[in-house]
């Protein structure tokens, strides 16, 4: 059974750090890239980072600078990590994988997990 559970949102002021973890199982993890999205109220699902099985990372603009994505395979999990943050962060962030297409596109993963709440007080 798939699985990608997320951990690590709470509530943070403006400025501050969170570091958001996903851990998978039921598939084998290093043969998918991984990526963040978020979303906000009436808004729609976008991309926030990405990471190859080679390593190679991509990053939404308006996160880039702030945020670091990164891949532990022997402990089967990815990460985010959120410095600086703005009010305008504030969004369910959800892990997903994915085996093939545009990295950045949500349509091309495969598996997703249920998410996690991040709010930004200013």
């Amino acid at each position: 059974q798939v699985q990608l559970v997320e951990s690590g949102g709470g509530l943070v002021q403006a400025g501050g750090s969170l570091r958001l973890s996903c851990v998978v199982s039921g598939f084998t993890f290093d043969t998918y890239g991984m990526g963040w999205f978020r979303q906000a109220p009436g808004k729609e699902r976008e991309f926030v980072a990405a990471i190859r099985i080679g390593g190679d990372r991509y990053y939404a603009d308006s996160v880039k600078g702030r945020f670091t994505i990164s891949r532990d395979s022997a402990k089967n999990t990815v990460y985010l990590q959120m410095d600086s943050l703005k009010p305008e962060d504030t969004a369910v962030y959800s892990c997903a994988a994915r085996k093939f297409g545009n990295i950045m596109s949500t349509n091309t993963y495969n598996y997703w997990g249920q998410g996690t709440q991040v709010t930004v007080s200013s």
